[in-house]
């Protein structure tokens, strides 16, 4: 099924679970806006979109909507925009920019299927771990309130002060990704090393005060080898640049030179970079998806020539 249709299926699909029918059967026009960078838009419509997009008719049910469910939570009026994906992944989800009269009052993520509720509620236990912690390097969203409603996990986070001038993607320097990787690999003293799981340019930026702003955590795990976040943040750059069996094998070349600056010597580091690429492909087998392809064309050959330091 071709991107186009299966967003306009996943739109239906998605509109109809938080926007369902009330009793008087009244709709209400929203637009889905062309964007820059994907995802799109799903917002109310306004007499300036008509040369952009054809009015999306959604059910505008009295008490019973998303926006509804969310005004009550968070104390104030909400409407919402909805960022629109085609629902090719596990782990996909609708997220939600919530406005209140104010401004920007919340992110909001959607748990819709059994895997995207329990990502939500492991997201939810991260941040709240975070907060309770004096961090020096990162900053992360704060927890506004996790639930359910409607058989649906709802994840409310605050904005986080993304300057305009750098936006999600901006480039870092070294030090500053060393400096988060390494607090991040100590947030639970005692236990073994934990990392983020997704630190990517696109999940992090600039904070106006000179640390580190990083948002979705839902990949947060303990129990990992130092240095899993440097190698996952090497990998998704040289994947810009790269296919994926070309792409891991830069990250075993580039072992020793990306986490030298955490202690690893080379035979440690060659480690670590194939233990982060098996849970890499384990995830994505739990996921049930394969964006690199099958493992035996990216991974298998990596392990076969390095089985002997396994």
């Amino acid at each position: 099924m071709n991107d186009a249709r299966v967003r306009v299926r996943y739109l239906d699909e998605t509109v109809h679970r938080l926007f369902p029918s009330g009793d008087s059967g009244e709709m209400a026009a929203y637009s889905l806006l062309p964007h820059a960078r994907l995802p799109r838009r799903l917002v109310r419509r306004r007499w300036w979109h008509r040369p952009l997009s054809r009015p999306v008719m959604v059910p505008a049910a009295d008490g019973g909507s998303i926006e509804d469910h969310l005004g009550e939570v968070l104390g104030m009026p909400i409407r919402t925009v909805l960022h629109v994906r085609p629902a090719r992944r596990a782990n996909r989800k609708p997220i939600l920019s919530a406005y209140g009269p104010d401004g920007l009052a919340a992110y909001v993520k959607i748990g819709d299927t059994e895997r995207t509720a329990k990502l939500v509620g492991d997201e939810a236990r991260a941040l709240r771990l975070v907060a309770d912690l004096p961090l020096k390097v990162v900053t992360a969203p704060t927890v506004l309130h996790h639930g359910s409603w409607r058989g649906l996990a709802v994840l409310a986070v605050s904005p986080l002060p993304v300057p305009r001038r750098h936006p999600r993607g901006t480039r870092f320097a070294g030090d500053t990704v060393r400096a988060a990787v390494r607090e991040i690999a100590e947030l639970c003293p005692g236990e073994p090393y934990a990392w983020h799981g997704d630190l990517t340019p696109w999940n992090m930026a600039p904070a106006p005060d000179g640390r580190m702003l990083v948002w979705d955590w839902e990949r947060f795990a303990t129990g990992v080898p130092l240095g899993f976040d440097a190698v996952h943040f090497f990998l998704h750059r040289a994947l810009r640049r790269m296919r994926p069996a070309l792409a891991a094998r830069a990250c075993l070349a580039q072992a020793t030179g990306v986490l030298a600056p955490y202690g690893l010597s080379s035979a440690e580091a060659r480690l670590t970079v194939l233990r982060y690429l098996i849970a890499l492909a384990d995830r994505h087998a739990a996921d049930g998806h394969e964006p690199f392809g099958p493992p035996a064309t990216w991974l298998s050959p990596l392990i076969d020539h390095a089985e002997p330091i396994l």
